[in-house]
């Protein structure tokens, strides 16, 4: 089978690469010709994921994976084209179509008759069948379900794991016919290999969820899910911390009972999936309140934990605070809606001179990103902990001279390690009892 991956990101390359794994053919499609020159070198574009060194290594000196910025021509040349190209929010939080409809009149005018296309983007509800149905029939000529077969199948992996986790979680398909499920389904069964997950009520694999519609409503529903469960502990966290009780405690009582799955409290909720689908979810389903307030409450966070910080030192006006961390995640280089822009510009607002360290990035690209980088060791009045990097565990009051004051957004830090210095953890009750941030 030959096969065109649309988009070699840091999930559409590791898909690329597992599909050549399988022995298919696959082209790899990108607008960014440097990342095209890269993939034919055999040479991942961005560190971080798990094996894709290896594994993209084997596939190109095979022959089995070639990369090109002409998405047309390889689709010509294809029997499916799977589309994982990303979709963002625009300034008003609606989902900007831009990039992924020039990607599908690109995919359109190439696809040959008995084509499948395959989109793993996460959309909002009726995108596959109403918005790009139509426009890969005008494009091609073709008709769907006649000669043209379209379905959607959420990627449903975290970046630094793809390939585990391709294993590890059903994968999701819904056509816009039968036949087309029917051939979605052939396809990824040919080229995934699933663990054993006797936790589930059926056998893990490809599971048909009947329509397009099903499929995309599911990765909308799990990421949504996730989103309002995140806001729920951050409420809790919030009262208690003006309540004195350390709700890291509570949640994992709470837990313990088999119907209470609360999720952790955290300065900010990053990455390219939580902040952005329950949008997606909003934009089909505008009345569900439940939605937009967990949304709301978790875009909060970050100032949030500045007025924690702001309280503690009396005021930011004139102090010099470290924000530590830029990535959304630990041990990830990603900033996609990463919690350190809101912190910062909260920081900036209240007059603090910010610094910015990050292990994960050179000063240069700090400096691209607008902040000013920060080596530790320098003299600071309050630290802000944003991301949960390994490295930040083991540091204490000794690398930040003159520090009053830190807030750990992630739970990471040693208390030992900050002997006299006001140490607070979002929602472990370090404000005491009936204290609360000015600002809250």
């Amino acid at each position: 089978m030959a096969v065109t991956v649309v988009a070699l990101g840091k999930i559409g390359l590791p898909l690329a690469v597992q599909i050549a794994s399988k022995g298919h053919q696959v082209y790899g499609a990108d607008v960014n010709a440097e990342v095209v020159r890269l993939v034919n070198d055999g040479v991942p574009p961005f560190p971080g994921e798990t094996d894709l060194d290896t594994k993209l290594a084997e596939v190109v000196a095979a022959g089995r994976l070639t990369a090109t910025t002409d998405t047309t021509a390889a689709v010509a040349d294809s029997d499916t084209v799977v589309l994982v190209v990303p979709l963002v929010v625009d300034e008003e939080s609606r989902p900007d179509f831009g990039a992924m409809d020039a990607a599908t009149r690109a995919v359109a005018k190439g696809l040959r008759p008995g084509a499948l296309v395959s989109y793993e983007t996460t959309l909002p509800v009726h995108t596959t069948r109403e918005r790009f149905g139509p426009m890969l029939e005008e494009g091609s000529g073709l008709t769907l379900g006649v000669d043209l077969f379209l379905c959607h199948s959420p990627e449903r992996v975290f970046t630094g794991r793809v390939f585990a986790d391709l294993r590890r979680y059903p994968k999701l398909v819904g056509g816009t016919d039968p036949e087309s499920a029917k051939r979605a389904v052939e396809f990824y069964e040919s080229m995934l290999d699933f663990d054993d997950r006797p936790d589930l009520d059926r056998p893990n694999g490809v599971w048909d969820l009947g329509s397009a519609e099903a499929a995309e409503l599911a990765k909308l529903a799990e990421t949504t899910y996730r989103d309002v469960n995140i806001a729920l502990a951050n409420q809790f966290a919030r009262f208690a911390d003006r309540a004195g009780i350390d709700v890291h405690a509570v949640i994992k009582a709470s837990n313990s009972q088999p119907f209470s799955h609360i999720h952790s409290p955290g300065i900010a909720v990053g990455g390219h999936c939580i902040p952005v689908y329950p949008r997606f979810y909003l934009f089909n389903d505008p009345d569900a309140t439940v939605v937009a307030a967990a949304r709301a409450a978790n875009v909060q966070m970050p100032s949030y934990a500045v007025s924690v910080l702001s309280d503690a030192l009396g005021g930011l006006s004139g102090k010099r605070v470290a924000v530590l961390g830029v990535a959304y995640r630990g041990g990830v280089k990603e900033t996609a809606f990463s919690g350190v822009f809101p912190t910062v510009a909260a920081l900036r607002d209240a007059g603090a001179e910010v610094v910015v360290h990050d292990p994960m990035y050179t000063d240069d690209e700090l400096t691209a990103m607008g902040f000013t980088p920060y080596s530790i060791g320098g003299a600071v009045d309050g630290v802000v902990v944003q991301s949960d990097h390994a490295e930040y565990a083991s540091l204490g009051a000794a690398d930040f001279p003159g520090v009053a004051a830190v807030v750990d957004g992630r739970r990471v830090t040693d208390p030992s390690a900050w002997a006299g210095v006001r140490r607070i953890v979002l929602g472990a009750g370090g404000l005491g009892a009936g204290e609360a941030p000015a600002s809250r």
